[in-house]
């Protein structure tokens, strides 16, 4: 299996998270078809794809962290696509989701994945 890249992974869902916290204090109603409806659709969907990805980190590349970040990737999938498979999405929705535990664990995973991969010193040139 391939390495995934686990900054790039974190940054993608920080960046989902920082748009569904705007999104939901912005009021939007639940209207099919709307356009903050795919926008928000659209973030989502990248969100619950990083999050299959990161079931997939295997212990070469955090230790036995990895069985943490694949549970509640998972976890957190589930609840993204819950909020997807309804016809609209609206600010309420999307409030409770931020509020989701799953979604919540699966985001103070990544950050401290982040200042982890981030402390670690750079590998030597040429390797």
């Amino acid at each position: 299996m391939p390495a995934i890249d686990l900054l790039r992974a974190c940054e993608a869902l920080e960046e989902c998270y920082e748009f569904t916290l705007a999104f939901a204090a912005q009021g939007h109603g639940a209207e099919q078809g709307s356009s903050a409806d795919a926008q928000i659709r659209e973030r989502l969907v990248r969100a619950a794809a990083v999050a299959a990805e990161l079931t997939q980190v295997d212990a070469m590349q955090c230790g036995s962290f990895a069985a943490v970040l694949a549970r509640d990737a998972a976890a957190a999938r589930a609840v993204i696509e819950l909020v997807l498979a309804q016809p609209a999405i609206g600010s309420q929705m999307v409030d409770s989701l931020n509020a989701s535990l799953h979604l919540r664990a699966l985001l103070a995973d990544i950050f401290l994945l982040a200042e982890t991969l981030e402390a670690r010193p750079a590998a030597p040139a040429g390797r």
